[in-house]
């Protein structure tokens, strides 16, 4: 599966499912499961379950996940300042993350909204 450039906000809704397979998270990212074995080790917040030898991620996994994607791919941070900004180590950062996270909700959102009128 190709890396495409779409940005975050132009990604799919996440389905209303409880766990995800390492596969399917990296579909609904856009990304390659070894960027997210990758990350996990990168990102301290980034914690799949993990039974039988399996990864299984949540929804909020996914957003996180959706989250570090564009920090890196999108605004151009580093890992290591992609890591500071997900930590909150710089004043202001808070209120950007919550923005961020606000503006992704809406637009899945508004593309459940969508998807239900067209039903």
């Amino acid at each position: 599966m190709p890396e495409t450039s779409q940005t975050a906000s132009e990604l799919g809704p996440i389905p209303s499912k409880r766990y995800f397979t390492i596969g399917e998270a990296a579909e609904l990212c856009q990304l390659k499961p070894h960027v997210l074995r990758y990350w996990e080790q990168e990102f301290a917040q980034i914690k799949p379950v993990k039974r039988n030898n399996r990864r299984y991620y949540q929804h909020n996994d996914l957003l996180l996940l959706r989250q570090v994607r564009s920090l890196l791919h999108e605004q151009g941070y580093t890992i290591a300042g992609a890591r500071q900004w997900l930590a909150g180590d710089s004043a202001g950062d808070d209120a950007a993350r919550y923005r961020q996270l606000l503006r992704q909700t809406i637009t899945e959102l508004e593309e459940i909204r969508t998807l239900l009128k067209s039903v």
